[in-house]
């Protein structure tokens, strides 16, 4: 588990065990989240992909509203606290051992909200049976979810499971590794795959998938 990096643009407050608060500004409202360095491990961290992926998700808030999706991976839940605040019809997703983190920050962030979110275990490649085939969801959003690689082929067949025709794939990440690369590359075999934001300061592109050959009603670039 890295340690935690204190970002002097963000307002801290110090909680018992050293664990840090932090508060953002999206959609006008404060979002304050609550890390964890107990049994979520990495996943209870804030890392810039979530940031810049609620962000772009801010940005394009009109093809937000009323919409459904799905989070993997959220960890603290930034991402699909941002997306619920503009209005989606979300589901946060986690492991069973990261989602006391999950609850919290989004029971505290999403009180009036258009629809209210959903958190629900999904364990990659395991929990599938949870989420019927008959179930759409616009958009899959997954926020620094690429890092382990053994967990590469699981994180395949979830998408796989959960996109259909017309779902739009966007996935934040920072490539760190050469594995990290080898997973968008095994995407490319399934998906349409591009990228669609890059910021450079912080190493993280925005890739977006799509099945190929598809007209799908997507975020403009």
């Amino acid at each position: 588990m890295s340690a935690l990096r204190c970002d002097p643009n963000k307002k801290y407050v110090w909680r018992g065990c050293g664990i840090p608060q932090e508060t953002f500004s999206f959609c006008g409202h404060d979002v304050v989240i609550q890390e964890s360095i107990g049994g979520g491990g990495e996943a209870a961290i804030i890392w810039p992909a979530a940031i810049i992926l609620g962000r772009y998700l801010e940005a394009n808030k009109d093809k937000i509203v009323d919409r459904k999706v799905i989070e993997l991976g959220a960890g603290t839940a930034l991402t699909g606290i941002v997306a619920s605040l503009l209005g989606a019809e979300v589901t946060i997703t986690d492991t069973k051992e990261a989602l006391e983190c999950t609850s919290v920050n989004v029971h505290k962030n999403t009180k009036d909200v258009r629809h209210t979110p959903l958190v629900k275990q999904l364990r990659w490649g395991a929990d599938l049976h949870l989420y019927p085939d008959s179930d759409h969801y616009d958009y899959i959003l997954g926020a620094d979810i690429v890092y382990i690689e053994d967990t590469f082929p699981d994180l395949l067949r979830t998408l796989r499971h959960l996109c259909d025709k017309d779902t739009v794939i966007l996935l934040a990440s920072k490539i760190r590794y050469e594995r990290d690369e080898r997973f968008f590359n095994m995407l490319r075999q399934e998906y349409d795959v591009r990228v669609i934001k890059e910021v450079k300061e912080d190493e993280v592109k925005i890739y977006k998938a799509i099945l190929p050959r598809r007209d799908v009603a997507a975020m403009p670039c």
